[in-house]
């Protein structure tokens, strides 16, 4: 069957394993579905703004048009950097949104993705944050009234740990499994400047998250829709927003946001 569609993070749900969607205009393909079967990917050469539609001849930060990518709240510095974030003094690019996405309760988390690392998401966004970034295991270390008071807390943790993900790591399994994220937590309470204690949680609800990866690959061959626009192989696994194929070669479908693409399974 082929269908068409222009790329967008996939859709998860928690269960055991992460249930992954394709998004299209009017329903979903249940990404799970094809783990074991070979499946064509071809980019068609065009690029849609997720944002405004528009054509683009290149892609900014995960699928947006040039002009949307220096406009648009989605793209604003403090995404990447939540202690940038200027809402709470009434300075952002789009007031309404960062109401809604800013000025929201926010988790200053640990997660187990390769290793131990600190991160920031809404409230909303838990546990999507964590799927979306391969976590296996995940807590809540702190809870803020917005995003900048996170955004320091983060600050302050990644000094002792790291804020990143190795993605290489992530999608061999590589990981620690036996990692306690409690005692991780009690050692960050110690690393916390005094005036940001008042928002450490008390929940000590370990989350633990499986993926459906039949075979996880020994080397990793990334695959570069610029590249190799035309790609065949058996998928095998989902982690993060990757697909994982046969022969260790994976796509981070989230990078290709707005790259129209024909699918056929």
């Amino acid at each position: 069957m082929k269908r068409e569609l222009n790329l967008l993070k996939m859709r998860t749900e928690l269960n055991s394993p992460v249930d992954y969607y394709f998004l299209l205009k009017n329903e979903e393909l249940h990404v799970n579905n094809f783990i074991g079967r070979e499946i064509h990917l071809k980019w068609s050469g065009q690029i849609n703004c997720i944002k405004c539609g528009n054509k683009t001849k290149k892609s900014f930060a995960q699928g947006y048009c040039y002009p949307c990518f220096i406009s648009v709240p989605e793209t604003a510095p403090c995404i990447l950097k939540p202690e940038l974030c200027e809402a709470h003094l009434g300075i952002a690019r789009d007031t309404e949104w960062s109401e809604q996405n800013c000025l929201t309760n926010h988790y200053v988390y640990l997660a187990l993705s390769s290793g131990i690392k600190v991160g920031v998401t809404r409230a909303t966004q838990v546990p999507t944050r964590w799927m979306d970034q391969g976590a296996v295991k995940a807590v809540k270390f702190a809870k803020t009234p917005n995003r900048h008071l996170a955004g320091l807390i983060e600050i302050d943790l990644k000094k002792y740990m790291s804020d990143k993900t190795s993605w290489q790591k992530m999608l061999k399994n590589d990981i620690n499994f036996d990692t306690d994220l409690l005692f991780e937590k009690e050692k960050a309470k110690k690393l916390l400047r005094s005036d940001l204690f008042q928002y450490i949680t008390d929940d000590v609800e370990i989350y633990e998250i499986t993926y459906p990866v039949k075979k996880y690959p020994v080397k990793i061959k990334s695959i570069n829709l610029e590249k190799t626009p035309e790609f065949s192989g058996t998928l095998v696994g989902i982690k993060g927003q990757y697909l994982i194929f046969e022969g260790g070669f994976v796509i981070n479908i989230r990078k290709y946001g707005g790259y129209r693409i024909v699918l056929e399974y």
